[in-house]
């Protein structure tokens, strides 16, 4: 089996994990940091209005909040990255893969329609590769 044929079997919905975490646009980055500390997340989903609207990286926090000197009661909207980049269930995690790559991101949101079940991570399609 070659590689790229191997992935291209394997199903975002496969490999993601299902477990979300979100707050509100106005939860603090401090708020988000420790959230992610205690429950070792790596991303958190930014809620507007009650909707989805952007997310949250551990990366956020060395490339916006640490290179922009952010205060600690910066709210999430502002570092968040949006609109959200997502990836439907159904795709294959070699369309996902080709998603980060040239978009050059580590993070997609995984959709059923308008409903967001999961998330998939570079690290995720890296450890199935190999």
């Amino acid at each position: 089996m070659n590689l790229k044929g191997g992935l291209s079997d394997i199903l975002v919905k496969d490999i993601m994990t299902k477990a979300i975490v979100s707050v509100d646009s106005s939860t603090t980055v401090y708020q988000v940091a420790k959230m992610m500390e205690q429950g070792g997340f790596g991303a958190i989903l930014v809620k507007q209005d009650g909707h989805p609207h952007g997310i949250i990286t551990d990366r956020d926090f060395a490339i916006k909040i640490a290179a922009n000197k952010y205060a600690f009661d910066t709210p999430a909207n502002k570092v968040a990255s949006h609109p959200l980049q997502t990836i439907s269930s159904g795709e294959s995690i070699l369309a996902a893969a080709d998603i980060l790559s040239t978009r050059k991101i580590r993070k997609l949101v995984v959709v059923e329609g308008e409903k967001i079940v999961g998330i998939i991570t570079s690290t995720d399609i890296d450890r199935k590769s190999t």
